[in-house]
């Protein structure tokens, strides 16, 4: 039976992942999903690439065999800079509307920005909660709004990290499962990603956005049982 570990994103539950689950597993797939620190698994720590590297191969010291490994937006950020490091860990890599892609556009360097002041700017202006709730939704993320303390400055060190660099050392197959209407991660993000890892195929999703395993199961079920 093939092992497949999975790397859920920035989420706090795995409940959308459960019809997904079922299908794979009817599908003959055994599937391992890891509760990442400070999202499904309670941390009080900073974290940063390097840390979540350390602890993957932790978890992935467990297995006797190479595994595929599975990774969704944040998961797959984790994902690929793991296999790049180290790809004799991994038999088959599986991005799935990934992270990891840096933008240098205005809006994303503001957005940046603001997730470091929103908490003085909040101060400065008044101490409206209303007020701070709207901030936070300025810059269209929910997540940080969420977030405890440590893991705002978690997402700060992730989303700042650039892994250009990384996806061209990856050396494993790689398989690249996008929704083609997705407003977060866009398709152009997916398209780079595969030219910049050489032995890699991407796949659409139409009509999907962010979370194609959710809105598309099946489909994404069928273009992983096909590829595998």
């Amino acid at each position: 039976m093939k092992k497949i570990v999975i790397l859920h994103g920035w989420t706090y539950s795995l409940d959308k992942w459960e019809k997904f689950k079922d299908l794979l597993q009817n599908e003959g797939f055994q599937t391992i999903f890891l509760k990442i620190p400070g999202l499904t698994a309670k941390s009080g720590e900073v974290w940063n690439l390097d840390k979540y590297s350390n602890w993957l191969g932790s978890q992935l010291s467990k297995e006797k065999d190479k595994v595929v490994l599975l990774g969704h937006s944040n998961g797959g950020r984790i994902a690929s800079y793991f296999s790049a490091k180290f790809p004799d860990k991994i038999e088959k890599l599986i991005l799935i509307d990934t992270a990891g892609v840096y933008h240098k556009e205005l809006l994303l360097e503001i957005k940046r920005f603001l997730f470091g002041s929103v908490a003085k700017l909040g101060k400065k202006f008044t101490n409206s909660q209303v007020l701070k709730k709207f901030l936070y939704k300025l810059v269209r993320e929910k997540d940080y709004q969420e977030a405890s303390p440590n893991m705002r400055k978690t997402m700060l060190n992730l989303i700042k990290t650039d892994l250009t660099a990384e996806f061209k050392k990856i050396s494993v197959p790689t398989l690249i499962i996008w929704g083609q209407d997705d407003r977060i991660t866009p398709l152009s993000d997916g398209q780079l990603i595969n030219k910049l890892i050489k032995n890699s195929k991407l796949k659409t999703i139409e009509g999907a956005r962010h979370a194609p395993f959710y809105t598309h199961a099946g489909e994404v079920a069928g273009i992983i049982k096909h590829d595998i």
